[in-house]
């Protein structure tokens, strides 16, 4: 397999149970791959699937038909297929993804929730919190804060803890979700900073984002997903 991620006829639709089981399409015949080192963007406008594509290649959303495959372990893995064991294995060791939200734990120090992804595979807390606080450092956040949990911070600083902990890794293919949504210019700058590290250690990362200046930044080829919007076809 030449790239780590290759996307092939995938289908989507969802299925509303409260109106007689309609079933509202999503996209169909999604077909593409990311190479390693490359940053691939999804475009198009809102509501189009970009956000559902993201989540079906994380195996959050089930797909119809069609593969998902991904390089895991020196095997290739199918998320439209795999199990849920297999998908939590192939989370935390080769596909990470950085959404717009933090999901925060209570009572949980804003460094633990960063380095939680390294002490779930296995490397030592200290060397953990060690990268975590490089990370977060490098983020501009507050060391006053790293200690508190990130419930109560504000969203540009919610959102620079979820970028440190999605970016702590040394995953193969990254997924991104939005990741600049709520930062400012500086903090902009720095990750887009972070994703050309990314590039140029190898990883692969499928992304989305409505920023223009960052999204011409980083992206090395911009995906428009209302090709595949059945949508357009039942309008024609």
């Amino acid at each position: 397999m030449a790239t780590p991620l290759v996307v092939s006829e995938v289908v989507k639709s969802f299925t509303m149970h409260l109106r007689d089981g309609i079933k509202l399409p999503v996209v169909s015949d999604v077909s593409f791959s990311v190479a390693s080192g490359e940053c691939v963007v999804l475009g198009g406008p809102s509501g189009i699937g970009k956000s559902s594509l993201l989540k079906m290649t994380y195996g959050n959303y089930a797909v119809d038909s069609g593969q998902i495959l991904i390089k895991h372990h020196d095997k290739i893995v199918d998320l439209a297929t795999a199990d849920p064991r297999t998908i939590i294995d192939v989370r935390r060791h080769t596909l990470g993804y950085v959404s717009q939200f933090l999901r925060t734990v209570p009572r949980v120090a804003a460094i633990d929730v960063v380095a939680e992804p390294l002490v779930a595979r296995g490397e030592k807390a200290e060397t953990a919190r060690e990268k975590a606080a490089n990370l977060l450092s490098k983020l501009n956040l507050p060391e006053a804060l790293w200690q508190l949990p990130p419930a109560t911070f504000s969203g540009g600083e919610q959102q620079r803890v979820n970028i440190a902990r999605g970016f702590i890794t040394e995953h193969t293919v990254l997924l991104l979700d939005e990741p600049t949504a709520s930062l400012d210019a500086r903090n902009r700058a720095v990750v887009v900073g972070m994703i050309e590290e990314k590039k140029k250690a190898g990883v692969a990362l499928l992304g989305i984002f409505h920023d223009e200046e960052v999204r011409e930044a980083v992206a090395d080829r911009i995906l428009d997903v209302q090709k595949f919007s059945p949508r357009k076809a039942i309008a024609a």
